[in-house]
């Protein structure tokens, strides 16, 4: 059976409106311009950052963070950005014996939010801390370490097939694609995606059943 459940953070925990709406107000666009961007470089399957750059082209995403961070304006995560299943479905897989893991492409402040969220979460880590970040396969090792089980016993839960699903099924997690955000969602129906996510999930309350099933069975949409 599934005995730890990794989720990664982006659009699988958290809303990235807010992010998206501070990066515009930084950059002195419209909202819906760096929006209608953001979905341009997801069909493209192109880096997100990428949105940015094609506002201001050769632009320093980590120089811009930083300067963000000094005059005030960098990252803020509150309750209000997660999704409503988080806690409840995180809650309900460490009542059934589930261990839970949070770990993602954040910056190390991001980490320190979540943290301060007190999620339901054994243990939250990012890439910012890592030093590693997906889709490299030193990034799910790091994964299977913090898990401390099996490759075949965890099950690793994200909204992008090039960063999550792919390299976490090369490296023998079990993966849960899930449709949810610009990468969800538009992705949710490829065919190559579908044929390597062990289960594609409309919502987080739909691991609960996948968790304790005594047989895995793989279903195109749980």
């Amino acid at each position: 059976m599934i005995r730890t459940v990794v989720f990664d953070i982006g659009e699988t925990l958290v809303r990235d409106d807010r992010y998206w709406a501070g990066w515009a107000e930084w950059l002195n666009v419209p909202q819906h311009t760096l929006s209608a961007l953001v979905g341009a470089v997801v069909v493209q399957g192109r880096d997100n950052a990428d949105a940015l750059r094609l506002i201001h082209p050769g632009l320093d995403v980590a120089a811009e963070y930083a300067a963000r961070e000094a005059a005030g304006r960098g990252e803020v995560l509150g309750e209000s950005d997660l999704y409503d299943d988080v806690r409840p479905a995180l809650t309900g897989l460490r009542a059934v014996g589930v261990r839970v893991v949070i770990a993602g492409n954040q910056t190390s402040r991001a980490g320190e939010l979540l943290r301060a969220l007190g999620l339901p979460a054994d243990a939250v880590a990012v890439s910012g801390e890592w030093r590693v970040a997906k889709p490299s396969k030193e990034f799910f090792e790091q994964v299977l370490r913090l898990a401390g089980t099996p490759a075949n016993e965890t099950l690793y839960v994200g909204d992008h097939p090039a960063n999550d699903i792919g390299p976490a099924a090369a490296c023998g997690l079990r993966t849960a694609h899930l449709r949810r955000g610009p990468w969800g969602f538009y992705w949710a129906d490829d065919p190559k995606v579908r044929s390597t996510a062990d289960w594609c999930i409309d919502a987080l309350h739909d691991l609960l059943p996948i968790a304790t099933r005594e047989k895995w069975t793989n279903h195109p949409r749980v």
